[in-house]
């Protein structure tokens, strides 16, 4: 039985991906064919989170992740978590630039990322 999760966070900047894994010091994505559980598949971007059994897969067509972390067994929601903060944070960033603005961080006490942008 497979436990893959799909999760629509508009992940359709692969740029930002690149960006997000370099943030954590992840592996960079690689593009193809990559293998879940039980001899599924899935097609897009692999990013391998730490102490995940198989990777995230990123298909920035449609901005949808796919995972098998069966539960937290195979890997820690938490690092998906922060990779989606990662992500969100890198994607905000060049937007904002690609506007003409500069930008800075402050992380919060909460672990939020405030972006000040100007």
């Amino acid at each position: 039985m497979s436990h893959t999760t799909t999760v629509a966070c508009e992940f359709n900047d692969e740029q930002a991906i690149v960006d997000a894994c370099k943030r954590l010091g992840l592996p960079a994505p690689t593009k193809g064919v990559h293998k879940l559980f039980d001899e599924n598949t899935a097609t897009g971007l692999g990013v391998k989170l730490e102490g995940w059994v198989f990777p995230v897969v990123i298909d920035t067509a449609k901005g949808e992740a796919y995972y098998d972390n069966y539960g937290g067994s195979w890997g820690k929601p938490v690092h998906f978590d922060r990779f989606k903060q990662a992500y969100a944070v890198e994607r905000a960033k060049r937007q904002a630039r690609k506007q003409g603005l500069r930008v800075r961080e402050k992380v919060q006490q909460d672990g939020s990322i405030q972006l000040i942008c100007q």
